[in-house]
Parts: C-alpha cells; sequence; structure tokens
C-alpha cells in the first residue's frame, strides 16, 4: 500500500511541475524585462516596387541563368522571390487601390509562389518543363506590370 501511495505522490508532483512547464510558469525574475518579439516593418508599396525591380535588374545585369543544370540558379530564384513577397504585403496594406488594381500582379507572385514551392531549381530540361519559367519568367511579367503600373 505505501507503494501505491507513493506512487500517486510522485506522479501528481511529476503532473504539477509538466502543467507549470507548459503554462510558462517560471521562477525566473526576467519575466518583468521580457520584451516582446519585433515585428518587421512593412515596406511602402515604392520601396517594395523599388526593391522589386532592382532584384529583377541584378539578375539580368548579373547574366541570369547561364546554366541548364538544375540546381545551379536556386539562390537566384529566391533573389527574386523575396521582394516579390515583401511588394505583396506592401500592396495588402496600401490603401490608396484595392485588390482588384493588385489582382495581376498577385496572380503573378503566385505563380512565382508555385515555382518556389518545389523546393529547387529544377534546371532546363530538354523539352521538359521546369520552375524556373514559373519563378524568372512571372518575375520579368511582374517587372514588366509595375513599369505598365505604376503607383505613386
Amino acid at each position: 500500500m505505501g507503494r501505491h501511495i507513493w506512487g500517486n505522490a510522485a506522479g501528481a508532483l511529476i503532473l504539477a511541475a509538466t502543467v507549470a512547464a507548459a503554462s510558462g510558469c517560471s521562477s525566473s525574475s526576467d519575466e518583468d524585462t521580457a520584451k516582446p518579439a519585433a515585428t518587421a516593418k512593412t515596406p511602402s508599396v515604392q520601396e517594395a516596387t523599388t526593391a522589386f525591380q532592382a532584384a529583377v535588374t541584378k539578375f539580368d545585369t548579373d547574366g541570369g541563368c547561364l546554366e541548364q543544370e538544375p540546381d545551379t540558379c536556386w539562390e537566384q530564384m529566391q533573389a527574386l522571390m523575396k521582394p516579390a513577397r515583401d511588394l505583396r504585403k506592401a500592396a495588402n496594406t496600401n490603401k490608396e487601390t484595392g485588390p482588384d488594381f493588385w489582382s495581376d500582379a498577385y496572380a503573378l507572385i503566385d505563380t512565382m509562389e508555385d515555382g518556389i514551392a518545389v523546393g529547387k531549381d529544377q534546371g532546363v530540361p530538354a523539352g521538359g518543363v521546369t520552375n524556373r519559367v514559373d519563378v524568372l519568367g512571372s518575375a520579368h511579367k511582374l517587372s514588366d506590370w509595375l513599369d505598365d503600373n505604376p503607383v505613386a
């Protein structure tokens, strides 16, 4: 019987410790000085457009993707995707234009996302489909769209 009571008491202590740890209970005195996580500032549409256009220009002036083999262009694809995502965030917060204005741009960014979702550069297979067209082709179309649809 003594073992049974000891087992229940130990179990209750372990359960209490687990609940306290899971609920964030801490005996640390740093709780009062904890700072909230910093949130990233969403760029303005003008800043995001400039950054995206600069990324496309850099891609072009650096020579684009010269190699046809897979996994030789992933970094460049990622370098174009980041400012495209920032542009989408900026467009979402822009009060001067609505979603209808951005619908074509959103579609191009979505196509870029589909290409990136593959998780690697597929290269340029002979007669095959590649995600480079989704990412790089759509990035250039988006750049053209931004030229044709400036937001002041």
